[in-house]
């Protein structure tokens, strides 16, 4: 009997598992190599704010970062690159390695850096998969580590604002999408008929690109017109997640309608106790004013 293994992420949206990018590659290379999670979305939970995301917990342990749960899961036997030679294997890493350092920045500017894109889009769906009250902060403290994060990478001498780091940032994403889709041709995975874990990554960083609605997305047109990259990603979305979402809103409604049944409980009782406060004040008997008293004489100590 398989030992169980509890995947603790973001739940999903746009028609996909999850919108958050590491969260996606650790499903998808799971789907990939047969290995079996119980999902447990993240989404109005205290773990949004004190929960490092994803992460994989079995046997009492906690495995984070995708490339360390998915060195755990190939040292349970799930595999998806098994069948890959050693240059296979090389380029695997070298691929990984060009979309954290070319696209992953981007994809941070985009989703949370942009004024257009943060207000209409990611600040709301984050605030409302919080519970309250993280859901009027938690978004703002995420946004700001991916601030952090740009300008930490790509921040170096002379560009030292983010305003002057984003046309190099989506001119570098822009690049990496396109060798990206000369890489993987008319093949239906990067390696063939069979997806390993480069296409888990791949599909990891492109798949919220390709499916969120941006109000402002240069990067997204951008994608749209490399058609592998996308036929891709619906490709893996038809084959591997047909079943649905894991952690998707539906699967959670009951945990949000008791979390406001709580709030709303709470709201009642301090209402009622209000009330009771302005009765036992209006009802209470009011004290007389006292009556000043006439001022004192005093002698005069002064001698003659």
């Amino acid at each position: 009997m398989a030992t169980p293994m509890e995947l603790s992420c973001w739940g999903g949206d746009w028609g996909l598992p999850s919108v958050h990018t590491d969260s996606l590659v650790v499903l998808a290379y799971a789907k990939f190599a047969g290995a079996k999670l119980t999902i447990e979305p993240v989404d109005w939970t205290w773990k949004t704010l004190t929960g490092t995301v994803p992460s994989l917990h079995c046997e009492g342990g906690e495995v984070t970062e995708p490339t360390q749960i998915l060195n755990f899961l190939r040292k349970r036997g799930y595999n998806a690159d098994y069948e890959l030679s050693a240059k296979q294997g090389a380029d695997t890493m070298a691929y990984i390695a060009l979309l954290q350092e070319k696209l992953h920045p981007a994809l941070l500017h985009m989703f949370w850096v942009d004024a257009e894109n943060y207000a209409n889009l990611t600040r709301p769906w984050f605030a409302s998969r919080s519970p309250f009250p993280l859901n009027f902060f938690l978004p703002s403290r995420l946004a700001s580590v991916a601030l952090s994060r740009i300008l930490l990478t790509k921040g170096e001498s002379p560009l030292h604002s983010v305003t002057e780091v984003e046309a190099k940032i989506y001119s570098e994403a822009k690049e990496c999408l396109n060798l990206l889709s000369h890489r993987l041709g008319s093949s239906q995975y990067f390696f063939g008929s069979t997806p390993a874990s480069l296409d888990a990554f791949v599909f990891g960083y492109i798949a919220p690109l390709h499916k969120a609605s941006l109000p402002s997305g240069q990067l997204q047109q951008h994608l749209k017109q490399l058609s592998n990259l996308c036929q891709f990603c619906d490709a893996v979305l038809k084959n591997y997640f047909v079943d649905g979402a894991p952690g998707s809103p539906p699967a959670s409604q009951d945990m949000v309608d008791a979390n406001l049944q709580k709030l709303t409980q709470l709201v009642n009782k301090e209402s009622n106790l209000i009330e009771k406060m302005d009765d036992n004040l209006r009802s209470s008997p009011r004290r007389a004013d006292p009556k000043p008293s006439p001022p004192s004489r005093e002698k005069n100590s002064t001698p003659a």
